[in-house]
Parts: structure tokens; sequence; C-alpha cells
């Protein structure tokens, strides 16, 4: 079984792209998948699909927005109005329920008829955000389940699993992406690029994340000031 392909799931965010061009610096050849989910900003499949052209990859996009129908979030339904914070109890409404289950099957599904074996996603536990299905203990429980229900031997990469937001900013860095990050993504949850609205809870943690990476670049990278 060939191991020199990877398949991305790129969302167009932060997160995600980052793991693109980690992806091309470990595998010889690389796609993307990216899903429409309902989501109420479609300038996200076209951030990704952008960045998919930059880093000279395959893109691929699959329309899921079925599963809107069957899940009530704030990211897909326009009449609520988004949490700002995590509950005391539960997720917040802006966790889309089976988002990262729909993602990874449907995304193995299609390396599997491409010969590809390794999936990588930009899922994180360390920024945990109330969202169970970025933890990895699902992400391992998921490998095994898609294993067994394909009789295949895939392997799922998780490159940010244990980063905060200013470790992934100086993995772009490293990377030589900083700038492609910081302009051509869409992270935030109204839908504004680059760095977003700044209020919503995807843009405060992205923006924090890099207040605080480019306040002591040199200690993220090893380096002693002086």
């Amino acid at each position: 079984m060939e191991r020199n392909k990877a398949l991305v799931v790129l969302s167009g965010g932060q997160d995600s792209s980052t793991c693109l061009f980690w992806a091309l610096g470990h595998f010889d050849e690389v796609r993307t998948i990216t899903f429409s989910y309902g989501q109420k900003h479609g300038n996200e499949v076209e951030a990704a699909r952008k960045i998919a052209d930059i880093a000279g990859v395959g893109f691929h996009h699959v329309d899921i927005s079925s599963i809107a129908s069957i899940g009530k979030n704030s990211l897909t339904d326009g009449s609520m109005t988004m949490d700002r914070e995590k509950p005391e109890h539960g997720c917040p409404n802006t966790f889309v329920p089976g988002r990262n289950l729909f993602f990874l099957s449907a995304a193995a599904v299609y390396a599997r008829e491409n010969g590809i074996f390794d999936l990588v996603t930009g899922v994180s536990q360390t920024d945990f955000s109330g969202y169970p299905d970025c933890r990895d203990s699902f992400i391992r429980s998921l490998n095994v389940t898609l294993n067994l229900a394909m009789d295949e031997q895939f392997v799922i990469h998780t490159p940010l699993m244990w980063l905060d937001k200013a470790q992934v900013w100086a993995l772009a860095d490293s990377l030589g992406v900083f700038d492609i990050v910081r302009k051509e993504t869409v992270t935030c949850y109204n839908g504004i690029p680059g760095d977003g609205c700044g209020h919503c809870p995807a843009c405060h943690l992205r923006n924090e994340g890099l207040k605080k990476y480019l306040s002591d670049k040199e200690a993220y990278h090893g380096q002693k000031k002086g």
C-alpha cells in the first residue's frame, strides 16, 4: 500500500490551511476536499478553493448541506443568536453536531476511491471550544471505526491536536505561509476574511493567538533574544 499520498480536509480557515502546507512537507502528493454543510457563508468554500490553488494541489468540493436540516446550530441557522461564550453545561450553539464525523467519513470514502489512506484534519483539543468532535479520543475512535467499516488501514493525522493558536501561527510562519494564512483564510463565524470581524468566538481565539505569537516570536522558534 502506498503511503505517499494524503487528503486534507480543507475548510478555508486558519487551521486546515496550515495543515495543508504541513502535509506538503510530509507527503509526495496532496489533495484537498472541502464541504458545503449549509454554512451561512459560502466564501469559506471559495477561500478553500483559492488556498488549494495557491498550494498547487487538487481541490474537490462536496455538498452535504442536508446535515443542516437535522441539527440546529447558529452557523447554519441565521435566525439563531450566536453564543459568544461556552455555556456552563453542554456545547455552544456554534457546534455543528456530527460535522467532523460527516467530514472525515466522507473524506475516507473519497480517499479510498483514489488510493489515498492518509487523512489530515485541523482539529485541536488544546483550543477546545466545547466541541466534542475535536478531541483526540474521538479522532482515534473514528480512525478505528473507518478501518473496520471499509477494511482498510487509514491513518488520520492531526498536526495541531496539541498546539494552541499561538503555536499554530508559529507553525504557519515556519512553513513560510504566515501571510497566506493571515490574509486569505476565512476563520470568522461571520464570514469576514483575514482578521475577521474581531468579536465572534473564532476571531477572538485566532486574534488572541496571533497577538501572543507576535509579542514573542523568538520564543516560539527557539531563539534567544539579544
